[in-house]
């Protein structure tokens, strides 16, 4: 890797040419309108924010880290000029099993710069902005990774689950239903013991990726992610709970969630790109140590409406995912799969096959819709043949208006796993959804009749665009010369 921590990286970003700072943008407006701009713009750089007003200088935000292919590539340590299919290979090679390094456990690091217990913890020190205008409050957790363990084993999870300050001393933390660190604390709460958990506001991006991606059952974080790095992570035990906090993090909360503490958290515009899930009673963090580095970074990493910077990233990594599940499960002639961005990478996906059996199609799109990267909060699953590409939008919609008949192409899945953020779902009944599975393949039974479409494959439509791509290019305006 070429950096250590978020600093390192941050720093070869800039020597990259994608950072841009910004200094004296506010907390309560500026510092969110931006990072949405950000957000929907292709190929935007990071932000660092500075001299944010009410504030130490040097107290900042990083805004909008992994938005390009570079970034990422940069993240998990490939050449930065890799193309999407190779970024995937590379990312699962680096993720197969055996390759998992559990973390070196260290008894200091730069995190412990500042430490503050009991009256001197105050969390309102630190520069939490108000991301949307209707949120109910500033979100110091947004690229966070909050750190549970299960009561019952030496699991480890590393989740990002939002952070909302109520006061100077407590934080709401809200965890899906269904979430790894739901499990955990469920499991404390149903024995009424306190759950231990550290809230983690800034670490380098590859831990963050880690935490919001789908991870194997049973497996931690810190080790999956020491795997890809090649190196394990430093950590250090935090002696109030217990845990082990990232020794190069830049600002950790320390404590205990409770059953019975709880406050109003919410209402948060979320990734799907509404205020779902409104405004109810949450567990209380009540923090009761606090560590930060010297001109503490915070990662802001706020939801909008798809597609999101985690959005842009995890269209090369969700889809290697669900490409490596799909083969796992034992379907066979998978050629490319594709989360799209605009469905937050759950609410839309696309799988490419090359038939080979009655019902195929239908086995790879059931298959797509209810592992464990297609599971949560999905909404359609489309299955097309080989020759269609899958990243292109246009090209898996012609397929479905050309290939597919609603009266035999559609199947409907029942009470799927869903969650508070669906939208769709009325607010009395959230937990369950459906699935439509859309097979735009050439019916099996005359594929072999079906009409010979024009145009290229999508592997020579790539060739192309990276051979004759610089046509595409803007060219400066003629100067009109004077007669």
């Amino acid at each position: 890797m070429e950096y250590r921590d978020l600093r390192d990286w941050i720093e070869r970003v800039r020597d990259l040419g994608e950072l841009r700072d910004v200094r004296a943008a506010t907390w309560e407006e500026d510092i969110g309108r931006v990072t949405e701009m950000l957000h929907h713009t292709d190929d935007s750089p990071a932000v660092l924010f500075d001299d944010i007003p009410g504030y130490p200088s040097g107290f900042r935000i990083l805004a909008n880290a992994n938005a390009t292919r570079k970034r990422l590539a940069l993240t998990l340590g490939l050449p930065v000029d890799i193309e999407r299919r190779p970024l995937m290979d590379r990312f699962l090679e680096l993720t197969e099993q055996g390759r998992a390094l559990a973390p070196r456990v260290v008894k200091d690091g730069p995190v412990m710069e500042n430490v503050m217990r009991g009256d001197d913890v105050d969390v309102l020190k630190f520069p939490s902005p108000q991301w949307h205008p209707l949120d109910g409050g500033r979100y110091l957790g947004t690229g966070v990774v909050d750190i549970l363990k299960d009561p019952d084993s030496d699991w480890v999870n590393l989740g990002t689950y939002r952070v909302m300050v109520h006061d100077a001393k407590r934080v709401g933390v809200y965890i899906s239903p269904g979430k790894h660190g739901r499990q955990f604390r469920d499991a404390y709460f149903t024995r009424r013991e306190p759950c231990p958990i550290l809230v983690v506001c800034g670490v380098d991006p590859l831990l963050f990726i880690a935490s919001t991606l789908e991870v194997p059952q049973g497996v931690s974080e810190y080790d999956w992610a020491g795997g890809i790095r090649g190196e394990p992570y430093e950590v250090i035990t935090e002696p109030v709970t217990g845990l082990p906090m990232p020794a190069s993090a830049e600002i950790v909360l320390a404590g205990f969630l409770h059953h019975d503490k709880k406050a109003p958290e919410g209402p948060f515009g979320e990734w799907t790109g509404y205020y779902a899930s409104g405004e109810r009673a949450e567990p209380v963090l009540e923090v009761e140590a606090l560590y930060h580095r010297d001109d503490p970074i915070i990662l802001g990493v706020p939801p909008n409406k798809p597609p999101y910077e985690p959005h842009r990233y995890r269209e090369y990594l969700r889809s290697a995912l669900l490409l490596r599940e799909l083969k796992a499960a034992g379907v066979p002639g998978v050629v490319d799969a594709h989360c799209f961005g605009v469905g937050g990478c759950r609410l839309l996906n696309a799988v490419s096959i090359e038939q080979r059996y009655a019902g195929h199609s239908r086995q790879a799109g059931h298959v797509a819709a209810m592992c464990r990267v297609g599971a949560y909060l999905g909404r359609i699953v489309i299955v097309v043949d080989e020759d269609i590409d899958v990243t292109d939008i246009n090209d898996v919609m012609w397929a479905v208006v050309t290939r597919s008949d609603p009266e035999r192409s559609l199947d409907i899945i029942n009470r799927a796993w869903s969650g508070p953020l669906d939208p769709a779902i009325a607010p009395d009944v959230k937990g369950h959804n459906s699935r439509m599975i859309i097979d735009a393949t050439r019916p099996w039974e005359w594929r072999d009749k079906f009409p010979i479409a024009i145009g290229p494959d999508a592997e020579t439509k790539r060739e192309t665009r990276k051979k004759w791509g610089h046509l595409l290019a803007p060219q400066p305006a003629r100067e009109k010369v004077a007669r």
